[in-house]
């Protein structure tokens, strides 16, 4: 359960302009985290059309929230897992969530579902290496933690959805098409609201644990802490947010772009996926959903006879989720060498990611995706193919 103390009122007194900047900057993050995952829930509601655009962020927004409340345990995997807590500083936490931050904004603009989690712990492994050194990771945990589930969970979740998918094609093969497509789309509401619930739980996760290890680091909290209650529900509202806003250009690729999505590989693909999230929030493995989700709707392909899956798209897919640790490690740890030379430090740098951020958002304003052509194909803006060709 939240530790719901604040450590008294000597706590407050040592809130810095510094620990705040931090904290909404992680919030921020959790903001990116949401609407760059929304389609791990939705998107293939949407393609079927068992939930429409507005309806399916409505319902993932809300169920996001509440599962922010469910378990910290991820969130204290973090706090105090893959790095030492105890040599980490505020400005090391700050400059890795601006490295997962500018990824997550490169591959929402590439439509492509890259991991939030895995660009926010490349982006502080890479920050706490420069400003710490080596010995302040856990490469052990590390490895246990996150690179192992990293290979594990996409693997599995393709396994359990094929399955899925093709036992719901022989369980109603002598069933009428239009009865069962009906009844599928109507257990798509349930399971993409499984999936949504199980997503907060996961990765809301990581922001109440990115603010913990603030607070510890600022000396707020006692090492070993867990997050507070006002973290947890700060959380839980920053991911509700940004999932409501919607990632269009990701629900479009995962919905319409890896295969041909019908009612019964819907469903057995998320159910397939809340299974597997679920299971990992529990034993305290901050997986990515993103991969959960996408290896679930690649399986649900797989598990249909004469079902086309795109490989091309998978390809890139897969190449950007090579990329996501080292690429936000590296701006991670530029980011820190830069934000360790004082407040002008920390200010260059936020300066570049909120300039990053406007040029990332104008540029996909000339051909916008939006809920009212996720379903239509070809809406293909010219930089996300540059950004496809090089991810």
């Amino acid at each position: 359960m939240p530790d719901h103390s604040w450590c008294g009122r000597s706590g407050m007194d040592s809130v810095s302009f510094l620990l705040v900047a931090v904290i909404l900057t992680a919030l921020a993050f959790d903001f990116t985290n949401g609407f760059h995952d929304t389609a791990n829930s939705m998107a293939t509601s949407i393609a079927t059309g068992a939930l429409s655009p507005r309806i399916a962020v409505a319902v993932a927004a809300v169920l996001n929230l509440a599962g922010a409340f469910l378990s910290t345990e991820v969130a204290k995997t973090i706090s105090n897992g893959i790095v030492d807590d105890a040599k980490v500083s505020p400005v090391m936490i700050f400059a890795g969530l601006i490295g997962a931050i500018l990824w997550n904004l490169i591959t929402w603009l590439a439509g492509l579902p890259s991991s939030s989690s895995h660009a926010l712990f490349g982006g502080l492994i890479g920050a706490v290496w420069v400003g710490a050194g080596e010995s302040a990771v856990r490469f052990a945990a590390l490895i246990e933690k996150i690179l192992v589930p990293a290979v594990a969970s996409p693997i599995v979740a393709c396994a359990v959805a094929m399955l899925a998918t093709y036992l719901a094609y022989v369980i109603t093969h002598r069933a009428a098409a239009p009865a069962t497509r009906k009844g599928f789309r109507a257990g798509q509401v349930g399971s993409a609201s499984l999936v949504a619930l199980a997503h907060g739980t996961n990765d809301a996760q990581k922001t109440m644990g990115v603010i913990t290890l603030t607070l510890i680091a600022g000396g707020v909290l006692g090492h070993g802490s867990g997050p507070p209650w006002w973290v947890v529900l700060a959380a839980g509202l920053a991911i509700s947010l940004g999932t409501y806003v919607g990632g269009w250009r990701i629900i479009r690729t995962m919905g319409k772009g890896l295969t041909d999505i019908q009612p019964p590989q819907g469903f057995a693909a998320e159910t397939s996926a809340t299974a597997v999230i679920l299971a990992s929030s529990h034993l305290g493995f901050p997986l990515s959903t993103t991969q959960v989700c996408t290896g679930s709707i690649l399986g649900a392909g797989l598990g249909r006879r004469l079902a086309h899956v795109r490989w091309g798209i998978a390809g890139r897919i897969a190449v950007s989720w090579l990329l996501t640790l080292p690429a936000a490690a590296a701006v991670g740890g530029v980011a820190a060498w830069v934000a360790d030379r004082g407040n002008a430090g920390v200010a260059l740098v936020a300066g570049i990611a909120v300039a990053a951020a406007v040029g990332f958002y104008a540029l996909s304003r000339r051909r916008p995706v939006n809920p009212d052509n996720v379903n239509e194909p070809g809406v293909t803006e010219p930089a996300e193919r540059t950004l496809d060709r090089t991810v």
